[in-house]
C-alpha cells in the first residue's frame, strides 16, 4: 500500500514537471552522489564557524560554500559571516532582525512589490514600517523613497531592497540609494537586500547593476532552491561579522555560539549546495545565465508572434504577460498577480516548452479575446 501510493506520488511529480514554468525553481537535479548522507541524522546546529559537540554535522562544507558567496559577492573573508537557511524569508528574517538590533529606533523602508512574506517578518520582530511606491517595472520608486526619508530623518533608515522582485524580477538601484542616503546626510543606517534569484544570476551578467559588498551593503539574501536548484527550499544569508556579533550567544548545550535563526539546522542543504558548486563553478552558472536569457528573448518573440505581449526587465529571466484563464494558470502552474503572469526561464526551460506555452495562450486568447499589453 504504501510503495504504490509512493509509486503515484513519483507519477503525478514526474508529469507536473513537464508543464512547470511559473515559479523560479529549477528542476534539472542530479544529487544522486549525496544519496548515502539520507543515512544519518546530519545537524548543523550552531553557528557554522564554531563546531561544537554534535559531530554528525557538515559545517566544514557549509563553511566552503559561505566563502564562495562572499567571494562572488566581493566580501572580505574577515569582515563577512553566514549561513545556509531553509530558504529566502529565513534570511530575510536575519536581516531585519541584525538591523532591529543594531537600530531599535530604526524604520524599514520596502516597496509594494516586496515579497508578500516581508511584511510577516516586520510583524514577527515587530518592526515599524513604510511602503515605498513602486515602479511599473517594479522597483522602488526613488523619489518617494527619498522624500519619505526626509520626512522622518530622525529615524535611522533600514532599506530592504528588492534584488529582482517577486512578479517582475524589478531591481532596486543601491548604488541610487546609497547616494540619496549619503545626500541627506544619513550616517546611521542599513541596507539589505533580498536577492533571492538574482542574486545567481546579475553576478554572471557584465553589465548588470551593482548591488553587493562593495555598494555597502549589511546583509543579503539569496535562495538555493531557485537558480542553483536543490531538491529542498534552502538558501544563504551573509552579513557584516560586526553586526552578528551583537547578537551572539555561548550555549554549553551544544559547545558552540547561538548565532542563527533556528536552533537545529538542516545538514544536508550544505551538502547540496557544496555539491552544485563542485559541478558547475563560476563558468558553468554563467553559461546557464546566458542560456537562461537567450531563451528569455527567444519566449518573448515567440508570444509576441502568437499575439500575446511580453516583456521582460533588462537582466531579467522573467517574462511577463497578460494573465491567461484558470484553465492555462492551472496546468502550466502560472504564477499571477492582478492583471498579469509570468514565466520563469530556469535552465530547464528549453525552448519546446516554450513553443508549447505560446500555443496554450494563443489558443486561450482567442476563447477569452486579445489580452492588453499589461505592466
Amino acid at each position: 500500500m504504501a510503495e504504490d501510493r509512493l509509486d503515484a506520488l513519483f507519477d503525478r511529480l514526474t508529469e507536473r514537471r513537464e508543464t512547470f514554468v511559473g515559479y523560479p525553481c529549477t528542476a534539472d537535479l542530479d544529487y544522486h552522489e549525496l544519496d548515502r548522507f539520507l543515512n544519518f541524522p546530519l545537524n548543523n546546529v550552531g553557528d557554522p564557524f564554531k563546531d561544537g559537540t554534535y559531530g554528525l554535522h557538515t559545517h566544514e562544507f557549509e563553511r566552503e560554500v559561505i566563502l564562495w558567496f562572499a567571494e562572488l559577492l566581493h566580501a572580505s573573508e574577515d569582515d563577512i559571516w553566514g549561513y545556509v537557511t531553509n530558504g529566502g524569508t529565513e534570511g530575510n528574517l536575519y536581516g531585519l532582525y541584525l538591523a532591529r538590533e543594531l537600530y531599535p529606533d530604526g524604520m524599514v523602508y520596502a516597496s509594494q512589490d516586496t515579497h508578500y512574506s516581508v511584511a510577516k517578518n516586520l510583524r514577527l520582530l515587530k518592526m515599524p514600517h513604510i511602503m515605498i511606491k513602486s515602479r511599473e517595472d517594479g522597483s522602488m520608486d526613488l523619489e518617494d523613497l527619498r522624500e519619505t526619508i526626509r520626512i522622518h530623518r530622525d529615524l535611522p533608515p533600514i532599506i530592504f531592497a528588492n534584488i529582482g522582485t517577486t512578479m517582475k524580477e524589478g531591481i532596486d538601484r543601491v548604488d541610487s540609494i546609497r547616494a540619496i542616503l549619503d545626500d541627506l546626510a544619513v550616517a546611521r543606517r542599513y541596507i539589505h537586500c533580498d536577492a533571492a534569484l538574482s542574486g545567481m544570476t546579475l553576478p554572471f551578467i557584465a553589465d548588470a547593476p551593482p548591488f553587493d559588498f562593495s555598494q555597502g551593503i549589511d546583509s543579503i539574501s539569496i535562495s538555493g532552491h531557485k537558480f542553483i536548484g536543490s531538491p529542498v527550499p534552502c538558501g544563504i544569508v551573509l552579513a557584516d561579522k560586526n553586526h552578528v556579533r551583537r547578537i551572539a550567544r555561548s550555549i554549553e548545550y551544544v559547545g558552540t555560539l547561538d548565532t542563527t535563526i533556528p536552533g537545529s539546522r538542516n545538514g544536508l542543504s550544505p551538502l547540496i549546495l557544496w555539491y552544485a558548486i563542485q559541478r558547475w563553478g563560476r563558468e558553468g552558472f554563467a553559461l546557464r545565465v546566458r542560456r537562461c536569457l537567450a531563451n528569455a528573448d527567444y519566449a518573448i518573440h515567440r508570444l509576441e508572434q502568437e499575439g500575446i505581449p511580453a516583456w521582460r526587465n533588462p537582466h531579467a529571466i522573467t517574462v511577463v504577460f497578460p494573465r491567461p484563464s484558470e484553465a492555462v494558470l492551472a496546468h502550466w502552474q502560472i504564477a499571477v498577480q492582478g492583471r498579469i503572469g509570468h514565466m520563469l526561464v530556469m535552465p530547464q526551460t528549453g525552448r519546446p516548452l516554450i513553443d508549447g506555452l505560446a500555443t496554450a495562450l494563443a489558443a486561450d486568447r482567442v476563447e477569452i479575446g486579445t489580452p492588453a499589453l499589461v505592466t
